[in-house]
């Protein structure tokens, strides 16, 4: 029978120590992803005040004026780094793009000269000089709760724990930081533009952490569309194609 909620597991059941809430933890999860691609994640690891402080830096980016954003907007990187601005996105299979916005910051690899010769830089935005140092500090927080989940992947498609990590070292995974820009007249709005069109991820994990917003969706294996409706301290994880 097709899941009609998504399922919501405690991350700290696999890092407290305890063998059997570890072990639950692990079959829960992989469940979750089996039957439905998606779970609700608390206590995972983001604290409140480093939450909050993120929405307010994101606030701050995006209440810049146009052309302070688009100072910030490389159009050679493919949209890896940096500020994208609205109308760039078009989700796969669809024609009109996305009526969002959002800023990219992506792996700071160290000790790798040859690697990090293939990453762009990040692009950091003088106006908000937090920015930096607050990105790299929530990168490398979801990097750490991102790997944790998949040792707990790994043991449940009954592999080494560590399979992963080898593979997810020094990745080029990327923060985005996403806005929904207000609509201030239906009528500028191209026939058929969304937030965010149907789509699949094509990444190995995404951890999403939501704003005020409702509106989520996940597909269920019946193809009915399921609610998903975190509480303001819990993530979503999702599968993407890679795994």
């Amino acid at each position: 029978m097709a899941l009609q909620t998504v399922p919501t597991v405690d991350y700290h059941d696999f890092i407290s120590g305890d063998t059997q809430k570890r072990t639950q933890f692990i079959q829960n999860l992989g469940d979750a992803f089996s039957q439905i691609g998606f779970v609700i994640v608390k206590n995972h690891g983001v604290s409140e005040d480093l939450r909050q402080e993120l929405f307010q830096v994101s606030k701050e980016i995006f209440d810049q004026p146009q052309a302070i954003k688009q100072k910030c907007e490389d159009l050679n990187n493919g949209g890896q780094r940096g500020y994208i601005s609205k109308g760039r996105e078009t989700a796969k299979g669809e024609k009109v793009p996305d009526l969002k916005e959002f800023w990219h910051i992506g792996q700071e690899v160290v000790n790798e000269p040859a690697l990090k010769a293939e990453y762009p830089d990040n692009i950091w935005m003088e106006e908000v000089p937090i920015l930096e140092t607050l990105g790299k500090k929530i990168y490398s927080t979801f990097e750490k709760t991102g790997g944790n989940l998949l040792r707990a992947i790994a043991l449940y498609l009954g592999l080494d724990e560590n399979y992963f990590d080898a593979k997810i070292h020094n990745g080029n995974s990327v923060l985005r930081l996403l806005h929904y820009f207000p609509v201030k007249n239906l009528d500028d709005v191209e026939e058929g533009a969304v937030r965010a069109a149907a789509h699949g991820d094509i990444n190995l994990i995404t951890l999403l952490m939501g704003g005020s917003a409702k509106g989520l969706q996940a597909k269920n294996s019946a193809g009915e569309w399921v609610d998903i409706s975190p509480n303001e301290n819990e993530i979503v994880i999702n599968i993407g194609d890679m795994l």
